[in-house]
């Protein structure tokens, strides 16, 4: 028994490196053979070239923001998956509704969330309360396999009937639970209206939803820890807290990139950007550089707790911001092309605000390394939204961190 789930968790950067793009060689030649998607959009790729980080950002994107058009298409996964339908474990249907498949993993961790609920403590012994939802929606298998993973016992609790899960977690002992951050202050204040015994209740692994920090004191100061992790229905787990609580650090079996949004561009390191995620052990479902929609940064350095793997910040917002002005669709692509088209812009931000008159007034702020002309830059926008803005020329380093390329400060609730 050790702090770590495996060996792979204190790998040095160099052996890392060499697993991980090992296995995207490999995972891309799958996905071309086996995934229709994949064999058209990667056709022109040659997997033994995929030896680092610009190689595969080199790669196409898979958008989840288009992944409803796509499967609605070619149903029922977009020709994405390698496994036919008849050879799934199970079958999802996300909110949207976005299809999710659910394979066989002989480690039974096919989402691989054990690392996540590990780091949160769960070990052999523990009888965990999953309460994420086991129905249509893949989170309580995933949490189920995970516990069992690192040899917990599961109560499979679910949503709601909050009054029957606190009697059944103090009957069974419960000592850990899964779920949403909100949720466990709904047992913990049922139990005391109730009267009943949470006392064995030690350690909480939280996702799918924010983690305030005055949510997780309340925890702390009832006894409890409470350690969150990020994933999603289609990739599984992307990162987890370790009780050192310094950002998330990403699961060994992806790659993590963070692009600026509208491309597939990565961003230094330390800049807020989209999260591009490609599986690198998933056969049945390869989604490769597949573009989340959120947004976050990756930190420097190491976690202190010992996992030497990448970290990110955890969720940050969404990276999906497009804007409707003057009834013309602004998108964070377009952004992307009018700095595209100008060398001298390093980075671009739109703004949108009103004006007295309750006006649409847009604004493009450019942090320029060069001598331009912002006539120039205003006949650009002009081409690429069909739109008339202003162009604020500003200094690098100016526009703020936050992932942010169209920032809409319009009111509308007055």
């Amino acid at each position: 028994m050790t702090d770590f789930f495996d060996a792979f968790e204190t790998e040095s950067a160099d052996a890392r490196a060499d697993r991980q793009f090992g296995q995207l060689k490999a995972q891309v030649a799958f996905a071309k053979a086996k995934a229709p998607y994949f064999q058209n959009s990667l056709a022109d790729v040659d997997p033994d070239g995929l030896k680092d980080a610009s190689a595969l950002a080199a790669l196409p994107l898979v958008r989840k923001s288009d992944l409803l058009e796509k499967q609605k298409a070619t149903p029922p996964f977009a020709g994405m998956t390698s496994t036919p339908v008849s050879g799934l474990a199970r079958l999802y249907m996300s909110p949207g509704p976005i299809l999710d498949p659910d394979g066989h993993s002989p480690k039974n961790d096919w989402w691989r969330f054990g690392r996540a609920v590990w780091a949160a403590g769960f070990r052999p012994g523990d009888i965990v309360a999953n309460c994420f939802s086991y129905h249509l929606t893949p989170a309580g298998r995933m949490f189920e396999e995970a516990a069992h993973a690192c040899g917990a016992v599961v109560l499979p609790a679910g949503i709601g009937n909050t009054e029957a899960v606190v009697h059944a977690m103090s009957l069974f002992g419960a000592t850990g639970y899964a779920g949403t951050p909100d949720y466990p202050k709904a047992l913990l204040d049922k139990a005391d209206e109730l009267g009943v015994d949470l006392s064995s209740l030690k350690k909480l692994s939280v996702g799918a939803g924010p983690l305030f920090p005055s949510m997780r004191q309340d925890y702390h100061d009832r006894g409890l820890t409470c350690l969150q992790n990020y994933g999603t229905a289609d990739l599984g787990c992307v990162a987890y807290e370790s009780d050192a609580m310094e950002g998330l650090i990403t699961e060994e079996g992806v790659i993590v990139e963070i692009v600026r949004p509208g491309t597939g561009t990565p961003v230094p390191e330390g800049e807020v950007g989209e999260v591009v995620v490609t599986l690198l052990t998933n056969p049945d479902y390869p989604l490769i550089r597949f573009a989340t929609g959120d947004l976050s940064a990756i930190l420097p350095g190491i976690s202190p707790c010992g996992r030497t793997a990448p970290r990110i910040k955890g969720w940050m917002g969404r990276a999906d911001q497009t804007a409707k002005i003057r009834g013309m669709f602004v998108r964070p692509s377009q952004v992307a092309e009018i700095v595209a088209r100008h060398a001298e812009i390093a980075k671009a931000r739109v703004v949108i605000a009103s004006d007295e008159a309750k006006k649409d007034v847009m604004t493009v702020q450019c942090e320029c390394t060069g001598d331009i002309d912002a006539a120039r830059i205003a006949e650009t926008v002009q081409s690429v939204t069909k739109l008339n803005a202003k162009v604020a020329l500003v200094e690098p380093g100016t526009l703020p961190n936050d992932g942010k390329v169209i920032d809409d400060t319009r009111d509308f609730t007055s």
